[in-house]
């Protein structure tokens, strides 16, 4: 993507090296308080017993206390150690810096895209925040870690992500490329978008009034939809030349490693299709495929045509 040297989003929060004040637990990707956010490999049971629960809570912190990171030692990651954790916090500038200026690029071009869009149709569009931050964060949806991965959050109309899911994104998802980083930020707008017109607020009111399964069903539709809503950004980013060559395969790429078939696969070596909440790989490249060719709103209505 030809970003450099482009408008810079003024609409960036930036709390990175702040403490939360709290947190939770790192879980996964998945949904909960309200947040929308990229899908889980899967649910987990319960079990072990309290007394092991304690064991394991205590441990986590007194690991942390010495600088260690749990979390990087179960996956086996290499350098998860205090020398790499302390690295990481300490990440201000260079990568870190660059990276921070190409999200807010891609915000800047959402930001135009939507307010086009919206002017068109005779309606204001109310940008969201993008906020920036290490570890855990704070917003109007409750705690999160940075092991939650990137979210929008409908209570303060905030899109959040820590950076380093990134690398994440490369390394554990195969998902290379700074259009499939562009992909993932414009999925969130696209939550963002469908908040301001009254999507995720229905949604989120007929829910309480469905079963889990009749839950996961609908939020599959909201979450192609939003996909579909990246690819129309991805189509006027298109016109405006914008695009290099595998941009597009990038994000489709994308799209199809973080399907909720997918994952589970990747992750607990079959699938459990009643738990998907977010679609299948296909699904989300389609959706997105459809956004990008059309680039008109009217094509991404998720809840009434075929998914």
């Amino acid at each position: 993507m030809r970003w450099k040297g482009r408008r810079q989003s003024s609409n960036v929060e930036d709390r990175r090296g702040r403490s939360s004040g709290g947190g939770s637990l790192p879980g996964g990707f998945g949904r909960s308080g309200g947040r929308i956010r990229l899908p889980s490999g899967g649910t987990r049971r319960a079990g072990g017993g309290l007394s092991g629960i304690i064991v394991l809570v205590v441990l986590f912190f007194v690991l942390r206390a010495c600088g260690i990171d749990p979390l990087g030692m179960l996956t086996g990651e290499p350098g998860a150690g205090s020398q790499t954790t302390t690295t990481q916090r300490q990440e201000t500038g260079g990568a870190s810096d660059e990276m921070k200026q190409f999200v807010s690029v891609v915000l800047a071009e959402t930001e135009d895209t939507w307010n086009g869009i919206f002017e068109s149709q005779g309606l204001d569009y109310k940008e969201p925040s993008m906020v920036l931050f290490s570890d855990s964060v704070r917003s109007a949806c409750g705690f999160a870690s940075a092991a939650t991965g990137p979210f929008y959050c409908p209570g303060d109309e905030k899109v959040y992500i820590d950076l380093s899911f990134f690398d994440q994104l490369a390394r554990r998802f195969g998902a290379t490329g700074d259009f499939a980083q562009a992909y993932v930020v414009a999925h969130e707008v696209g939550h963002h978008v469908q908040n301001v017109t009254g999507i995720l607020p229905r949604f989120n009111q007929m829910r309480q009034r469905m079963s889990q399964a009749e839950a996961n069903a609908m939020s599959i539709r909201v979450e192609l939809q939003a996909d579909c809503f990246a690819g129309i950004w991805a189509h006027y980013t298109a016109q405006k030349g914008l695009l290099e060559d595998g941009d597009i395969e990038e994000a489709l790429n994308a799209a199809n490693q973080i399907g909720d078939d997918t994952l589970q696969r990747r992750t607990q070596g079959y699938v459990v299709p009643e738990s998907f909440n977010h679609g299948t790989s296909q699904q989300r490249r389609t959706w997105f495929a459809r956004g990008l060719k059309s680039g008109r709103l009217a094509d991404c209505d998720t809840f009434n045509d075929p998914i």
